[in-house]
Formats: structure tokens, sequence, C-alpha cells
């Protein structure tokens, strides 16, 4: 699959004392990124979570090789598959200048809205085999 490709620029309202990308921030990055995708894909999130459907993290494996300063241009780079009717997992990574600089795999499952795993819209599954 192709990878997607998501750019970013960091603002003061991303650093920390220090002037450095908060780490936490990555994860939102990365967020940012898969909700990009599932966007593209064609999929409603909210008419999903209408019909008692949402998607879940439930894994975060995180490296973090570099750090970001204010003014830097980044680009979220992502390749995903369904790795079971229930899973979904993506592995991304934070790149400035082609040069990684955070990298992550990330599960994220389909549940009810009330808890309850269920598998992945056929629809998903079927744009994931091509």
């Amino acid at each position: 699959m192709t990878p997607h490709r998501f750019p970013l620029t960091v603002y003061y309202e991303d650093t920390d004392m220090a002037g450095v990308v908060y780490y936490a921030n990555y994860l939102r990055y990365i967020e940012r990124a898969r909700s990009e995708i599932v966007e593209q894909m064609g999929l409603d999130q909210n008419a999903m979570r209408a019909q008692g459907i949402v998607f879940v993290v439930s894994r975060v494996e995180a490296d973090y090789v570099s750090a970001a300063r204010m003014g830097d241009r980044l680009e979220v780079v992502t390749t995903h598959q369904a790795a079971s009717p229930v899973r979904w997992t993506f592995d991304q990574e934070v790149q400035r200048d082609g040069a990684v600089i955070f990298r992550a795999h990330v599960v994220a499952v389909t549940m009810t809205t009330g808890g309850k795993p269920v598998r992945l819209p056929a629809e998903i599954r079927a744009t994931l085999k091509k």
C-alpha cells in the first residue's frame, strides 16, 4: 500500500519550555494523520458513531528519535492494514526533511459505543484489501 503523507508545521503552542515539541503532541500529529486517512477513504466517523460503532486506539508503541522545534515543517508518513476483522494497524513516522524523528506502531479496534469489540465495517475491510 502506498504510504499516506500528512504535512504539518510546528507552532509555538506545540512546544515546551525547552522550545521543543512536547512529547504528547506527536501522538496528536499521528492521530490527525489517521483521521485524514479515514476521511479520504470516504468513511464518516460521525455516521459510524450514530450507528453505535467507534474506533478506539488499543495500543501505541512509540520511539522518540530526535526533537522538532517551532517552525519545523514535518510530515507524518503512515502505512496501514487490516490486521484482523477487528484490528487496524498503523506504522507511522514523523519526518523532518525525510529523516525520522518519531515513529509509532498503533493498533486501533472497532467497538460499540458501549465498549464491546465488533468487526471492522465491510467497506473498510474491502478498501484495505485493495
